[in-house]
C-alpha cells in the first residue's frame, strides 16, 4: 500500500501529539524492537519511534528496517524521530482520506 501525500499529511497530524514509544539504542535493531513495534502497530496503527545518539543506525535506516519487518509504511522521518503506520484490517481505528484521482 502506497500512501498519498494527503494521507501522509493526515497521519503526520495524528502522530504529532502522541508520545514516542519505541527507542532504538546502542544495541541497534533487535527482535524485541521488532516485536514491540508489531504489537504497538496492531493496537494503535500509528506509532512514533526515536533513534538515540548512541545507536549505530540512522533514523531512516531504523524506520525502513522496522517497516519492512512489520509490513508498515514509513510516514515521516525527521531528526532522530520517525513515524510508522500499518492499517489494522480487522478493526481499523484510523480512516485515511481517499486518494485523489
Amino acid at each position: 500500500m502506497a500512501l498519498t501525500s494527503k494521507q501522509r499529511a493526515f497521519l503526520r497530524s495524528l502522530a504529532n501529539p502522541i508520545d514516542t514509544i519505541l527507542m532504538v539504542g546502542k544495541s541497534g535493531m533487535s527482535e524485541q524492537i521488532i516485536k514491540q513495534a508489531d504489537d504497538a502497530l496492531k493496537a494503535r496503527e500509528i506509532i512514533k519511534g526515536k533513534v538515540l545518539e548512541t545507536a549505530e543506525i540512522t533514523p531512516r535506516e531504523a524506520a525502513d528496517e522496522i517497516a519492512s519487518q512489520t509490513h508498515a509504511e514509513v510516514v515521516q522521518v525527521i531528526g532522530s524521530k520517525f513515524v510508522l503506520y500499518r492499517k489494522n484490517t480487522k478493526e481499523p481505528q484510523i480512516i485515511l482520506p481517499k486518494a485523489s484521482k
